[in-house]
């Protein structure tokens, strides 16, 4: 199977759960079918018609798709409805894999504008027709699919401006015309609707992205790791939208973490604290409806930034799984999705306690079948910059690393009003910092408030979201995304800018210029993350943040082009790592006060990676030599 979701991996069918309602002329439900586990297909008959077909366990429905209108406004929740107008049904699908379920939808879309374009086979001709009656499956969605449906969609909003134009010379007089400036088909009737949305694929998974998603779609428990900027947050987001949403949890070590995923914390999830009480309270703890309902739902756990859940919060969390699942298997029989860098952050340790790590417990030997590391950088394109990185990240560091780092210190990376972000090892001296550079600013202070779905969680959402609940700016504060806003263009999470004014619209948005060369104004976006029970909040903000300076904690995920550290005060193994990882290019990076000895990688994470690796040189070696015994002798 092939499990990329981009044109061509349309695999013809979509598993969800399904509710059909018969509907009345007037639009009123007669009557209703729940089917909890359901399969739709598209498929196309002898004379190229486009039919959906409806399995439930050994009864299949056929619908022939001619008057459809499709509403997937919840689609990324894994949720939809298609309406067909000519049978008096629709069908709400829900719980469908996210992915999935769009790109089922963008090629029923397409199918059908195609075929309504294509030339109709009139009914004598059926009548007549000697061929045999078939259904099949219909092929994946092309390139070639796509190209036409743009093709026909720009040709549509052609005629229409120009019919608009004449209508608007020739009518009569008083009249105000609307000229839309761009349209789109409806994948119902044909008719004209604002706002066209080109079909595009979504950005295309590595070699070694594609097997990891492999093995998870083959329900098997595991573990994928790799360096900064490898694509782990990318492909995680492509693996939640891969799997039914009502039975999949995605949670993070962090709030943080888990927001960036549109997700739970995992202390939230678990709904056992910190994991300090004894055994028995734990389950006890568990036992609360809200929690115990999750638990039970829960087939699929995905944690992100595994390296920081503690080896000791990690066993208790897999007893609590039997438990509430009431299932003796390893976690309760729950696939486990883990990612992160154990060479980045570790597990917080107070005081002169050492913290496990998940690796460490023998829980993770049971539960753990596959282990995989990504190779492929894509943050940093400099091949001998990236090899420096990976050098660091196992607590190597050559007098010609050292030399070529101490150079930067020199580095002239500030331009255009952009001044570098500092990037420090304790939050107290990112908000002083951050507050003093504001203070010095002449301009007013323009005050921007978040929207959120419940104010009464404020505090919640302010640990959870990348951005405050209260943003303050004007003219020259130093300013970075908190979302990946653009990426062509280089507006990402990240990205350095200059607040260069504010436009004169009602809300007043600042206009930001960044160092990519794009000046514009920002408008809020939005976040959303679950809290206990699964309740969904959301926080509405302009998306920057002040950038003076940020945490090293902070900076997790983030790409930043003109970045300048101290690392006198690294007190954790990888930090260095994290730290100058997070430049894009060493031409962007200033490093005022580097030493070797702040290079430093656990010797137990360093022996576990040579350990995976070997691993997979092994097993390299035995699939080379099996090859090699089956290539026929000449």
């Amino acid at each position: 199977m092939n499990t990329d979701c981009g044109p061509g991996s349309y695999s013809g069918e979509l598993d969800c759960s399904i509710t059909v309602e018969m509907l009345a002329p007037s639009g009123e439900v007669r009557k209703r079918d729940v089917h909890r586990q359901a399969t739709l297909a598209l498929l196309r008959n002898e004379f190229k018609d486009v039919y959906l077909q409806l399995k439930v366990k050994t009864t299949e429905i056929k619908y022939r798709l001619g008057d459809v209108t499709v509403h997937k406004r919840f689609a990324k929740d894994g949720k939809a409805c298609i309406r067909l107008g000519n049978a008096g049904r629709q069908l709400l699908l829900s719980n469908c894999p996210p992915d999935r379920l769009l790109l089922f939808l963008r090629c029923l879309s397409s199918k059908l504008e195609v075929t309504r374009h294509a030339k109709v086979v009139p009914m004598k001709e059926r009548l007549k027709s000697e061929m045999p009656r078939t259904f099949q499956t219909i092929s994946p969605l092309s390139m070639k699919d796509l190209n036409m449906v743009n093709s026909l969609r720009t040709m549509q909003a052609d005629l229409a401006l120009k019919e608009n134009r004449l209508l608007g010379n020739g009518g009569s007089r008083g009249v105000k015309r609307k000229q839309p400036a761009s349209l789109s088909i409806t994948p119902n009737k044909g008719t004209l609707t604002k706002k066209p949305s080109l079909m595009r694929a979504p950005s295309e998974l590595t070699s070694e992205q594609r097997q990891v998603l492999s093995a998870v779609l083959s329900g098997r428990s595991m573990f994928f790791t790799g360096g900064a900027g490898t694509g782990k947050s990318f492909l995680l987001r492509r693996i939640i939208g891969a799997l039914p949403p009502e039975h999949t949890f995605a949670c993070a070590s962090t709030g943080i973490a888990a927001c960036h995923i549109g997700g739970i914390t995992l202390h939230s999830f678990a709904g056992i604290g910190t994991g300090s009480a004894a055994l028995e309270q734990c389950f006890e703890l568990a036992q609360r409806p809200g929690v115990i309902k999750q638990w039970r739902k829960c087939n699929h756990l995905i944690i992100d930034e595994v390296s920081m859940v503690d080896g000791d919060y990690f066993e208790k969390l897999e007893k609590v799984a039997r438990v509430a699942k009431k299932n003796s298997q390893p976690f309760g029989g729950i696939q486990l999705i883990l990612c992160g860098d154990f060479l980045q952050l570790p597990p917080i340790s107070r005081g002169t306690e050492r913290k496990r790590f998940c690796f460490q417990t023998e829980i993770w030997r049971k539960c753990i079948q596959v282990t995989m590391e990504l190779t492929v950088v894509k943050r940093q394109t400099d091949p001998a910059f990236i090899n420096l990185l990976r050098h660091i990240r196992v607590g190597r560091c050559t007098e010609e690393m050292v030399g070529k780092l101490q150079a930067t210190s020199t580095n002239q990376i500030s331009r255009n009003g952009i001044l570098a972000t500092r990037l420090c090892t304790h939050r107290e001296d990112v908000d002083q910092i951050n507050n003093h550079q504001l203070g010095k600013l002449q301009g007013t202070l323009r005050k921007f408030e978040a929207t959120d779905s419940d104010p009464s969680l404020m505090k919640h959402m302010d640990k959870m979201c990348p951005v405050p609940q209260q943003l303050h700016l004007t003219e020259g504060t130093q300013v970075m995304l908190a979302k990946n806003v653009d990426v062509p263009c280089g507006l990402v999470n990240g990205a350095r800018g200059v607040v260069t004014g504010f436009d004169k619209s009602r809300d007043g948005l600042p206009i930001v210029k960044f160092l990519c060369g794009v000046e514009q104004s920002v408008k809020a976006e939005r976040w959303s993350c679950k809290a206990g029970g699964g309740f969904l909040l959301t926080r509405r903000q302009i998306p920057l943040k002040l950038a003076w300076a940020i945490s090293i904690h902070k900076s997790q995920g983030m790409t930043l082009d003109c970045v300048e550290m101290s690392l006198s005060r690294v007190f954790e193994s990888g930090q260095a790592y994290v730290a100058l990882s997070r430049a894009s290019s060493m031409q962007g990076l200033r490093v005022l006060d580097f030493e070797p000895t702040c290079v430093r990688a656990n010797p137990q994470v360093v022996q576990f990676y040579q350990k995976l690796r070997k691993e997979k040189r092994m097993m390299a070696n035995m699939i080379d030599s099996e090859n090699k015994e089956n290539i026929p002798p000449h």
